[in-house]
């Protein structure tokens, strides 16, 4: 998770207005109103709520007293109600837990969001909360709060990895950078290194802090070059380029970044499949050392079981592991196909025609669909079960719509089920079962048994006709090869026309 601090321009608490527009919209959804009176509640109008903000927020030296915050997470990784309970415990070691707030959730982007917002202006003295370094104070506030509900310690982390042998400082920097760190020199002192997360100081470093390592061969090595000459055997060792440009975007407009993207520096990082077996099998992360626009020249690699840091090199040779290619992707594209539960090259072979047609946003190679089975949470997949079951049941109603969710035949004539939202891909008849699948492949029978009987043969001929005809234009929309029941149901009305 992250927080942002959001500015703001006024003392109009125009983020009630922003986020009532977003639950207007259908985008946003109210999660929780706190330390409001009785007659400011859930149904009250937005600008009943910024009037009462207002009321509370006079003071004349405090020229902005909104307090605009957003916690967000990696796609659906936290719901929606363990974004509020988040929220809920960040304003409480923020100092805003007895302020009147509203947490609101987004579900407008790929990530998971909430925003919070509140008055700096205290409704117990009328006095400024402080806000002195507010935004150090929200990464800390975020991270004690992260501890509390998640077990997860950041302070803990991060000494773990300045544990790791390493052999030069630009292994260190690496290290900490692929785990969301960042080193710069410290402006007071030329032997110090300053630990910063999302822009905020974490721990400065001294010179003589830092242990060089520079044994090269030990047991573990070993162990490492066995598992890389098994895995590259097994796994797609082609490398293509992940690019990021999503800060330079927020900086500037579309028009502009349109025109300067070619002189942008983004950041680039070079994947593959083989690269992520080894991390989540072994816990091996595989780094590359590049330059600019350069294919890399050398790697790392990072051990996590043993905590060391390898010269790539000393191990085996990066040409012996890897094939270079040309080919790039988006790293927010990357990161959504990465999300996808891929449990077998059947699920794969769907998703890549899916991922190759108009009805997606980019196309992809074959090489960047890594197999895998990614675990969603029980509320996720009652989420997805229960839309597919619905989008089955109501496909023929031309009102219905539902753009999350696509039925897809592939060659062998299975169905199978995707929900782009929660990034899911299963068989059909596992999702909605075997009789509700058998009334979707065989409409025709499923009409039939809805046909009153003193109907005459012309009518329930027209009526099975069209049906038919609705079931072809259904399938030929969906991004499959050529349904193989297409000639059989053809050979069918001609025999019924005769």
């Amino acid at each position: 998770m992250i927080v942002k601090i959001l500015s703001s321009s006024s003392s109009d608490f125009h983020g009630v207005k922003y986020n009532e527009k977003k639950i207007d919209k259908g985008s946003g959804e109210l999660m929780k109103m706190k330390n409001f009176p009785s007659f400011i509640n859930s149904k009250s109008s937005q600008d009943s709520v910024r009037d009462y903000l207002k009321s509370i927020s006079k003071n004349e030296k405090i020229k902005k007293p909104q307090f605009h915050a957003v916690i967000s997470t990696k796609f659906q990784e936290h719901s929606k109600e363990d974004l509020t309970k988040t929220a809920e415990s960040f304003m409480d070691d923020m100092g805003y837990g007895k302020q009147p707030y509203l947490v609101v959730f987004h579900n407008d982007t790929d990530n998971n969001h909430v925003h919070i917002v509140s008055t700096r202006v205290s409704k117990e003295t009328g006095k400024k909360i402080n806000d002195s370094y507010e935004k150090l104070k929200a990464q800390k506030a975020l991270s004690k709060t992260i501890e509390n509900l998640y077990g997860e310690n950041s302070e803990a982390k991060l000494e773990k990895l300045l544990g790791y042998k390493i052999s030069t400082l630009g292994q260190l920097k690496t290290l900490l950078e692929r785990n969301g760190y960042k080193i710069l020199q410290n402006k007071n002192n030329e032997n110090a290194l300053d630990v910063l997360k999302n822009g905020v100081k974490q721990k400065t470093i001294y010179g003589n802090q830092i242990v060089y390592d520079n044994s090269k061969k030990d047991n573990r090595s070993k162990q490492i070059v066995a598992i890389l000459s098994k895995y590259k055997e097994l796994y797609s060792g082609k490398v293509f380029k992940v690019i990021d440009d999503r800060e330079q975007k927020g900086k500037i407009s579309e028009e502009k970044y349109e025109a300067l993207k070619n002189d942008s520096k983004v950041k680039i990082e070079y994947e593959s499949e083989l690269q992520k077996k080894l991390r989540d099998v072994f816990g091996i992360d595989i780094v590359f050392h590049h330059k600019e626009d350069k294919d890399p020249y050398g790697y790392i690699l990072i051990d996590h079981k043993s905590g060391k840091v390898y010269k790539g090199s000393e191990l085996l040779k990066m040409a012996e592991l890897f094939e270079f290619t040309s080919d790039t992707i988006d790293k927010k594209n990357f990161e959504l196909l990465k999300d996808y539960n891929v449990p077998d090259p059947e699920s794969k072979k769907v998703l890549l025609e899916f991922f190759n047609t108009e009805k997606s946003k980019f196309e992809i190679k074959d090489f960047m669909l890594f197999q895998n089975k990614v675990r969603k949470d029980i509320e996720t997949y009652r989420e997805v079960r229960s839309d597919v079951k619905d989008f089955v049941k109501n496909w023929r109603n031309e009102k219905y719509k539902n753009n999350d969710v696509t039925i897809i035949k592939n060659e062998d004539g299975k169905y199978y089920a995707l929900h782009t939202k929660h990034h899911y891909i299963s068989e059909l008849q596992t999702l909605i079962g075997e009789k509700e699948y058998e009334k979707f492949i065989s409409p025709q029978t499923q009409k039939q048994s809805m046909l009153p009987e003193n109907n005459n043969e012309a009518i329930t001929q027209e009526i099975l006709k069209a049906t038919e005809e609705i079931f072809e234009d259904f399938i030929r929309s969906s991004p499959t090869a050529k349904d193989s029941g297409e000639d059989e149901l053809k050979k069918r009305r001609k025999k019924k026309s005769r």
